[in-house]
């Protein structure tokens, strides 16, 4: 999302508008409907149909969407060879298959990877697509090389469409604590990572909370070698965001979708580590769709930026995660009414007082998008949540009991 030149109050009544117009395409023109006619299979599709066709050892292979605990222990129960022939012989669906172990998926996904930039580098000299068709193919190409860098790990990749994506900074197998990070509208390969405002792209957002957690030094966290916390970082833009300020984005229906996928990868994480999920924008509608179905590993809900967690109070969502909640005194999206009306709208304010979640200072973030940015309270409030440093968060201005009852993490 994009900051706004015009003034809040011409905020509040174009948006009021958007909204009317809105309703009046729920009521009349059909586009559910059209929203989903499916074309051709995609690539993920035919190689999960693939895989369900397989055999290995003369036994049918297990169903790629069978709980996450019945596919860990179908891979335990192979060998290192065994495992790495699946990988290769069905890349796209093990790198996307929740329950296969991390290391596997990485390496699955470097081969769906680099299948991925043959398929671009050709549709770059298809002379039937237009410029901008074959431009677009480059800069994905491009973005596909970039994350076959052998420094990183790439937990979750489909090619079709827009693409998503799912990234791990630091050692999710013996990470004492997880957080994962997610983002907003217009978030797909492409803007997954950026070179200019590099945090407020999912990739940058995830590596900054990582490094700020590491530097930490508060906390019962278990330490490495160098003393930093035993810490992992997801970049998860692996659902459908919406695509601009449109019906999705004042909608559920992308939240619903990809609230059963932050579910199920919350759930087919490795071990019993807790978890923190850091919401951004409409990231925090995905959060509060899917809190009542997230496991209890699940112990902290931050959103930052939020246009709402479709739910009128923190107790709505139906989650014991601690709620917390920040906004920039500059962020834009604080002029959008919060309300909910015929499905359009996302509810209460989580920063306001009738909502009831815990609010910490923002200083510093600048806008809508500098939650994540080094230096600010925002990401130094993150970074204290993600090693269970509670009793050190800066509250919002304001308050000083955002943290009341909340007891430090204490290693074993």
């Amino acid at each position: 999302m994009t900051s706004f030149d015009s003034s809040p109050q011409f905020n509040v009544w174009r948006t009021l508008l958007a909204l009317a117009i809105v309703l009046v395409m729920l009521a009349t023109s059909g586009w559910t409907a059209a929203r989903h006619q499916r074309g051709d299979t995609n690539q993920l599709q035919r190689a999960l149909n693939a895989w369900s066709d397989g055999r290995f050892q003369g036994k049918a292979l297990p169903e790629a969407d069978a709980p996450s605990a019945e596919l860990a222990r179908f891979f335990a129960s192979l060998s290192r060879a065994q495992r790495l022939d699946l990988a290769e012989r069905y890349p796209l669906a093990v790198g996307n298959m929740n329950g296969a172990p991390p290391k596997l998926r990485y390496r699955a996904n470097r081969i769906a990877l680099k299948e991925a930039v043959g398929v671009e580098r050709e549709r770059t000299r298809d002379h039937r697509l237009s410029t901008e068709g074959r431009q677009e193919a480059d800069r994905r190409m491009h973005r596909f090389l970039s994350l076959l860098h052998p420094k990183r790990h790439v937990l979750a990749f489909d090619p079709a469409g827009r693409g998503r994506v799912a990234e791990v900074f630091g050692n999710l197998d013996r990470a004492a604590r997880v957080s994962v990070v997610v983002p907003g509208v217009d978030t797909d390969v492409l803007t997954y990572e950026r070179t200019y405002g590099a945090f407020s792209a999912p990739a940058g957002m995830a590596k900054s909370l990582y490094k700020a957690e590491r530097a930490q030094r508060v906390g019962g966290l278990p330490r490495s070698a160098s003393g930093a916390p035993r810490v992992a970082v997801i970049a998860w833009a692996d659902y459908t965001s919406p695509a601009g300020i449109g019906v999705d984005a004042v909608t559920a229906k992308r939240a619903e979708d990809g609230a059963v996928r932050l579910s199920n990868l919350v759930r087919s994480l490795p071990g019993k580590k807790s978890v923190a999920l850091y919401c951004h924008s409409y990231g925090s509608v995905v959060c509060g769709v899917s809190a009542r179905d997230l496991p209890s590993r699940v112990t902290d809900i931050a959103v930052a930026g939020s246009p709402g967690m479709r739910a009128a109070n923190a107790a709505q969502l139906g989650t014991e995660a601690r709620i917390w909640a920040m906004r920039d005194q500059d962020d834009w999206i604080g002029e959008i009414p919060n309300l909910e009306l015929a499905g359009v709208g996302h509810g209460t304010d989580p920063v306001s007082a009738e909502f009831g979640a815990r609010v910490l200072s923002a200083r510093g973030a600048a806008g809508h998008a500098g939650y994540f940015e080094p230096g600010t309270e925002s990401l130094d409030n993150f970074a204290r949540i993600g090693v269970g440093a509670y009793q050190t968060l800066r509250c919002a201005a304001g308050t000083n009991s955002c943290y009341h009852d909340a007891e430090d993490v204490v290693s074993a």
